[in-house]
């Protein structure tokens, strides 16, 4: 099967839960999430049939038969190359939500240190939660490239933002061990 075959299938999750305790719909709903699956309607997910999402997809179905629930992996295609182009057009509009909300916590990441700058709170334990909040942002990003199959457009911004992120917190970092060492250097 050819890599473009193989990005026109799609495995469906049909999932039933019972409606008590709620706890189980949630964890299969976050596990589901996680992955970024797509959801068709009341417990009908959708993803690529590609090796990226199979330990997710197992998670799931763990975590729907732990619970007593039912689930259902279907293999699908669209019926038409319509079909298929809106599929993919409907998961990439999600990846791009995804990349969206990525962009928002960059800015919200540089304009932390910005802040942090501005009041000049250049101390080790607030340097160490802004590299911390980095190596967030990298795990979120190495998350979505690898469920981002299809190349939603934000993914090339998000990559450029996240090296500007990492290069704000190492400015940052320069100017902690600088005033630290200022400190140190000024006479008893």
């Amino acid at each position: 099967m050819t890599s473009a075959e193989q990005l026109s299938r799609w495995l469906i999750l049909v999932i039933k839960l019972p409606a008590d305790p709620s706890r189980h719909r949630v964890a299969v709903w976050r596990e589901l999430r996680k992955i970024g699956a797509l959801s068709l309607g009341q417990g009908i997910w959708a993803v690529p049939e590609v090796p990226v999402f199979a330990d997710g997809v197992r998670r799931a179905l763990q975590l729907t038969d732990s619970a007593g629930g039912q689930g259902v992996t279907l293999q699908a295609s669209g019926r038409s190359d319509q079909d298929a182009a809106r599929f993919r057009e409907m998961f990439t509009a999600a990846r791009s939500a995804d990349w969206m909300e990525f962009l928002a916590d960059c800015a919200k990441f540089e304009e932390e240190i910005a802040k942090e700058i501005r009041i000049a709170k250049f101390t080790l334990a607030e340097l160490e939660e802004e590299e911390q909040s980095l190596e967030r942002l990298r795990r979120w990003h190495r998350d979505l490239t690898a469920r981002d199959v299809f190349g939603a457009p934000e993914s090339a911004e998000a990559g450029r933002r996240l090296k500007q992120c990492a290069a704000v917190c190492e400015g940052y970092a320069e100017r902690v061990f600088n005033a630290l060492h200022a400190t140190d250097e000024e006479p008893s």
